[in-house]
């Protein structure tokens, strides 16, 4: 068996152990970076979801991928650049990190003009850090209703906490944030916290270094 199959193994038999939730959340396997060859194992495995950063790597390594393979489930973590939407929408299945009117509206008429729906978590900064995306809690309920008006797909939020401090707070928060506006996913934790996370409802966690190792 394959170490990266044995990591899934192991992360999925933890969550189940250590975690008391109705829901086991998703794996979503962070292959940004990796060749495609490093996450041949994991699809033969029969994993479907996996996630990257960067739009064109995306679009370079799964394409193929994608088209033998209707099972797979790409998401979109990074940030997406405007002018990057309408391949975004053409190769994957989530968006993780709308965080703003003109990137919301990009998204909607792209959709329109490809006929596809592609499922959108609102990326929330948690921590009020001004090197992160995302938009102020504050704003959320004000950009949601924005992205409804645009028919927009949304299904959860998303984010990333603060490096250096313990990340409880701000999952429960962001899972009564989303509790508020009655969304059915929940998109935060990752390899270092990605147990609190669960604990804390998250439905979809994005687990990079936990399953394919340290990148160069």
């Amino acid at each position: 068996m394959h170490n990266t199959v044995k990591n899934l193994i192991y992360i999925k038999d933890l969550i189940k152990s250590k975690v008391n939730v109705d829901r086991i959340p998703e794996i979503i396997a962070v292959s940004k970076t990796f060749p495609i060859e490093s996450v041949l194992p994991l699809i033969e495995h029969g994993h479907t979801h996996y996630g990257e950063n960067k739009v064109q790597e995306a679009l370079d390594k799964w394409s193929e991928v994608k088209n033998s393979n209707n099972e797979i489930k790409l998401h979109l973590i990074g940030k997406l650049q405007t002018n990057k939407v309408k391949f975004a929408i053409n190769i994957f299945d989530y968006i993780h990190s709308v965080d703003n009117k003109k990137l919301a509206k990009k998204i909607a008429d792209e959709e329109v003009k490809q006929g596809k729906k592609i499922k959108i978590f609102l990326q929330v900064n948690i921590g009020k850090e001004d090197q992160k995306s995302g938009m102020d809690k504050n704003e959320l309920i004000n950009f949601y209703n924005y992205c409804n008006e645009l028919n927009l797909n949304v299904v959860g939020l998303m984010c990333i906490p603060p490096v250096n401090e313990v990340p409880n707070n701000h999952f429960k928060e962001m899972s009564l944030l989303n509790k508020k506006l009655n969304l059915p996913e929940l998109s935060m934790g990752m390899s270092s916290d990605y147990l609190i996370a669960a604990e804390n409802h998250s439905t979809y966690l994005r687990i990079g270094s936990g399953i394919f190792g340290k990148r160069n």
